[in-house]
């Protein structure tokens, strides 16, 4: 580390220039990088996503997308029991054709009574969509509403609804802050900590290495959607984790270099220091990071696969700009950035933090206890984990039209469940066709079936049939269903696919859950062997992964509370509780939050190695250690969980499950596990914290690390 930052110092205009030259470049490609990212989200390879995949191919329309419902109150006098009547909802939902390519499923292609209200005055249609994302499907959805009104003859009234128009926000606008916008708010929040922990101009150089960082890492984003689809939640993830990341790796060397510079350094002096001690804990956290987030690339699922590519680039090109960028700043305008500070006295020794430390050395046992039975009732909600769609009554109030259309399809004994339909791709003509439809009218859990004989359903030996379950695919009996239906149509003469969201969703389950495993043993054993190497500690690179899965376990049991039961959700968001989680979302969490809260822990095992190195005492190391890092580690903690929190102001309830568990993680962590439970840990664990065994040493290739007589672990 020390030969980097003598290097960047050297060179330092060529660092400059390079760092300008790729700014400007990412500048000029970032449009195009969030214009290539993708919405994609199935699971290639499956059964559920073949069949959906074969259902596009064949008549070019997605099943893994929701339908869209449209309600039909006819004129009085002109109910569905008269031709009138009939005729004007024939023309009505026909109509929804001039919006685009879509199949429409009435009562006057399936001639199924299900589909007309107990009085006759209403009816309804469902129509089958094509992917949003793709030509032709792009703009279909916004344009039926417009088409149906214009159809509809006076005395009419039509109403939309569907799963993606109640989770639509604003009347379905999508609407909230764009990237830009969050990012702005995050950096905002970051400035105004950083203005409290450094009291002065300095503050601003952590927030400005963002700019460059970001940037950068958009640029390669660009480069990594030349190579393989990229998910659009990456954006998101660059721009705010990009943000506080970077701002957390330039806190730590900036409060480094202080500290060097109060002991009696010159500043350049105190830049090389500072990259030969904070700089290499910067570097160990960001590797740590990058490992977690690359982890996603062995599961079978391409969009997690890409999320886990340019996750990957975050801390990387964070870590690059803090041990290479940040020094050349430091020495050009750091002691003149610092000169004026609104504060007097030490920023980077707290003795709140020091008589904090002291009593958890002293009341190690308590502190223990109580953290971990925090973390252990905050982890046990996570064992009802739902993972599915999101629940339609949880959503019913974010879009009052929509809600209430959908109220009135339920008040009529049509299921919820008709927003996620179970779609049925036969091969084998008009009798294999007619078998399938017999049969899945017979099976339990099914409330109606719908087979138009028409073009749009129906091509050659090839028929698409929709299937409407009485239960949402959100609960045990809606997703039962899919393994009863494909039983049961195996005795159908001809082949039977079958498709739609729910199913997707369990092959989606089944392909990434059952590869977790996988995930779990690469990060694992990858982080255990670059933290034994750093820390030269068994016990500590341990300590530091249980400490992980154990805040990682209540982070997923506040996504339980918060989201799936609603305590809190309906307060801050206005959406009651969901009853599940959309199942890739622990996924996303997980690769994040296991690197970013290992941020903490480094950060705090690093300076206590070194001052045990110093002292020679585990209760002095984890005192000194505290009082040098507390303050940095609640701020950083604070500037990260801000980045995610403006996350949160999108309206997309997906990227709010997201955001809210990874801000809660971070917080979590900081708080509770690097300022209780950690300190706690290393106090009661004593000299066999330094324990290193001769084999693992050497292999690792450092030194061994015997552990200390007793009397040096005296405070």
């Amino acid at each position: 580390m020390k030969s980097i930052t003598s290097f960047s110092l050297r060179h330092r205009w060529a660092v400059v220039l390079a760092w300008v030259a790729l700014t400007v470049a990412g500048v000029m490609t970032i449009s195009s990088a969030t214009g290539a990212l993708t919405h994609n989200q199935a699971a290639s390879g499956t059964a559920g996503y073949d069949a959906n995949e074969h259902i596009k191919e064949v008549f070019g329309l997605d099943g893994h997308e929701q339908p869209t419902i449209a309600l039909l109150h006819l004129p009085p006098g002109e109910g569905m029991d008269t031709q009138a009547g009939r005729q004007v909802a024939a023309h009505t939902f026909d109509a929804a054709n001039k919006a685009g390519h879509l199949g429409v499923l009435d009562y006057a292609t399936t001639g199924n009574k299900a589909l007309i209200s107990k009085d006759g005055q209403t009816t309804w249609a469902i129509f089958d969509m094509p992917n949003p994302d793709e030509a032709p499907g792009t703009g279909v959805m916004e344009r039926i509403e417009p088409a149906l009104q214009a159809a509809a003859p006076a005395g009419a009234n039509v109403e939309v609804t569907g799963f993606e128009q109640l989770q639509s926000a604003e009347g379905g606008g999508g609407g909230g802050p764009s990237v830009l916008v969050e990012s702005l708010i995050g950096a905002a929040g970051a400035l105004i900590i950083l203005a409290f922990v450094f009291g002065s101009s300095i503050a601003v150089v952590p927030l400005l290495m963002a700019l460059p960082s970001i940037l950068t890492t958009f640029l390669l984003l660009f480069g990594l959607t030349k190579i393989t689809e990229v998910s659009f939640l990456a954006q998101y993830l660059v721009a705010l984790i990009g943000l506080g990341v970077t701002v957390d790796y330039c806190l730590l060397v900036v409060t480094r270099w202080r500290e060097e510079r109060q002991r009696g350094l010159a500043n350049e002096e105190a830049i090389i220091a500072a990259g030969n001690t904070a700089g290499r804990a910067v570097v160990l956290s960001g590797v740590t990071v990058a490992i977690g987030l690359f982890s996603l690339v062995v599961l079978p699922i391409g969009f997690l696969q890409s999320v886990g590519y340019a996750g990957f680039l975050i801390p990387l090109v964070a870590l690059v700009v803090a041990i290479t960028l940040l020094p050349v700043v430091l020495r050009a305008w750091g002691p003149a950035l610092d000169r004026h500070r609104v504060r007097k006295g030490s920023t980077t020794y707290s003795r709140a933090w020091e008589r904090w430390s002291r009593l958890v050395v002293r009341r190690r046992w308590v502190a223990g206890i109580a953290g971990l039975a925090v973390l252990i009732a905050l982890a046990i909600p996570a064992l009802s984990l739902n993972l599915s769609e999101t629940s339609v009554a949880s959503l019913e109030s974010t879009h009052p039209p929509a809600a209430k259309a959908m109220e009135e399809l339920e008040a009529e004994g049509f299921p919820a469940a008709s927003v996620f339909p179970v779609q049925l791709l036969v091969e084998g003509g008009k009798t294999a066709a007619d078998e399938a439809v017999k049969i899945a009218g017979e099976t339990e859990g099914v409330d109606s079936v719908l087979a138009p004989d028409n073009p749009q359903f129906r091509q050659g030996e090839t028929s698409l049939i929709t299937v409407i379950p009485e239960d949402e695919g959100d609960t045990a009996a809606g997703e039962a269903l899919i393994p009863r239906l494909t039983e049961e149509l195996t005795s159908v003469s001809g082949h039977v696919q079958v498709g739609g969201n729910t199913a997707s969703n369990i092959s989606f389950d089944e392909a990434v859950y059952g590869n977790f495993w996988l995930m779990l043993l690469v990060i694992g054993v990858l982080t255990f062997l670059l933290l034994a190497r750093a820390f030269r500690s068994v016990v500590l690179a341990v300590k530091a992964v249980a400490m992980n899965v154990l805040s990682l376990g209540a982070s997923y049991g506040f996504l339980v509370l918060f989201w799936q039961q609603g305590h809190g959700s309906s307060l801050f968001f206005g959406t009651g509780a969901t009853g599940s989680v959309k199942d890739w979302i622990p996924i996303v969490v997980f690769a994040f939050l296991f690197g970013l809260s290992m941020d903490y822990e480094v950060f705090v095992l690093s300076r206590i190695r070194e001052e045990y190195d110093r002292t020679e005492s585990t209760n002095t190391a984890i005192v000194e250690a505290m009082a040098k890092t507390g303050r940095l580690i609640t701020c950083g903690a604070l500037i990260l969980a801000i980045s995610f929190l403006s996350i949160a102001t999108n309206p997309d309830i997906i990227v709010r499950m997201i955001a809210t568990p990874l801000a809660f993680g971070i917080v979590l962590d900081a708080v509770v596990v690097r300022s209780l439970v950690v300190p706690a840990l290393v106090a009661l664990m004593g000299r066999w914290n330094w324990w290193m065994p001769d084999g693992l040493s050497r292999l690792l290739r450092v030194g061994a690390a015997r552990p200390a007589e007793p009397a040096a672990d005296r405070s």
